[in-house]
């Protein structure tokens, strides 16, 4: 009987287990049902929403294409341009020499000031010649006594009282005593330096006294007035460079802009720069210009009185070529453009633009020929004009 109580038992247990189980699976299905159909309609809620937002942007950019682009313009009108080329240079002496002795020898006179101005041929430096001037005068003596051996001989010759020879022998020693003297007054002469022109002499580096060896530098004399301005130019600008063309430069120890002219040019083009050198002589009564001074170089090349010349911004690259924009019944039109010489912040145009020509120099990156534009700014600056 107590079998019989367990069994019903263990039955009435596993249908309860069995029932229960049954529930908790209806209730997972009923749950992943509801997870489903919620994902579902979320989905299609934000499909909705992005198309509504696609159609929204597209619509946003048509506006915007059909929208006018706000554009500066100026109004293109003749004027002077001016084909500038800068670059830098030194300034030179217009005559340099480094007074050196061409003997060795003892200073015995220095009759210079340092930093002084010389005249030309003014005595300089005076070295010892004592022996040289002892010399001298033993030769000068020897001289009249061969002189007048040599008188005595031609005569005896005459007479036929002496051979040919033996006035000839007379005749050598007279012309090799000349010779000597020539050579002692020759030495002599290079104990004294001169000024070789006038200018202005330098730091000297020997005092009197010194021993000094040939060649030794005693100073340096240079002459500053005029002055010389040497730089080099492009090849490219060659063509233009010739003798009389003007130069204007400055320097950092004064405000003042100086005037030279071209009056040197090198025969050829330097290799290693592809440049040429030019000189130029510049007044320097003052002797503000000093040599060795950097200078800053202008010149004017080329001169186009009734140039028209735009805004470099304003000129468009494009595959064949540039063009600009110009403005016409509100619209922006593409027109190719020949263009001339160019400066730091202009372009000269030689074909496509004519005076009275509005040109658009902004938003050039938003514009295609015929886009619709409207003028946010009128632009006055260099050649432009005020467009009403």
């Amino acid at each position: 009987m107590q079998d019989i109580n367990k069994q019903v038992i263990n039955f009435q247990t596993k249908n309860y287990n069995y029932r229960l189980l049954n529930k908790k699976h209806l209730f997972t299905s009923k749950l992943l049902l509801s997870a489903t159909i919620l994902i579902l309609v979320s989905f299609l809620t934000f499909g909705l929403a992005g198309c509504g937002k696609k159609a929204a942007n597209k619509n946003a950019q048509k506006g915007n294409r059909s929208a006018p682009v706000q554009v500066e313009v100026m109004v293109a009108q003749t004027g002077l341009l001016l084909n500038t080329v800068s670059g830098t240079g030194s300034i030179i002496a217009n005559e340099k020499a480094e007074i050196r002795p061409e003997i060795s020898g003892r200073i015995i006179k220095i009759l210079f000031e340092e930093g002084a101005m010389v005249q030309k041929n003014k005595l300089l430096l005076k070295m010892n010649d004592s022996d040289l001037q002892a010399q001298l005068k033993r030769n000068e003596a020897q001289g009249i006594l061969l002189a007048s051996d040599e008188f005595q001989k031609r005569k005896l010759l005459e007479i036929k009282a002496i051979s040919q020879d033996e006035y000839d022998a007379a005749k050598s020693l007279l012309l090799v005593n000349q010779a000597d003297k020539q050579l002692l007054e020759a030495q002599i002469a290079k104990t004294e330096i001169y000024a070789p022109f006038s200018g202005k002499v330098g730091l000297r580096s020997v005092s009197v006294g010194n021993f000094v060896a040939s060649n030794t530098l005693i100073a340096t004399i240079q002459q500053l007035d005029p002055i010389k301005i040497e730089f080099d130019v492009p090849e490219k600008y060659s063509r233009f460079i010739q003798p009389g063309l003007e130069v204007s430069f400055g320097i950092d120890a004064s405000d003042s802009t100086f005037m030279a002219k071209v009056y040197a040019i090198e025969s050829s083009i330097t290799t290693e720069t592809r440049s040429l050198t030019v000189r130029a002589l510049c007044s320097n009564p003052s002797g503000l210009l000093k040599p060795g001074t950097f200078a800053r170089i202008n010149m004017i090349l080329e001169k186009f009185p009734d140039a028209i010349k735009v805004p470099s911004e304003a000129v468009v690259t494009v595959l064949d070529g540039n063009s600009v924009f110009i403005c016409k019944n509100g619209k922006a039109t593409e027109v190719p453009v020949t263009t001339g010489i160019r400066t730091d912040s202009e372009i000269q145009i030689t074909k496509g633009v004519s005076a009275g020509d509005s040109l658009i120099v902004t938003g050039l990156l938003q514009l295609t020929n015929g886009s619709p534009v409207m003028i946010k700014k009128k632009k006055t600056e260099g050649l432009a004009e005020t467009v009403n």
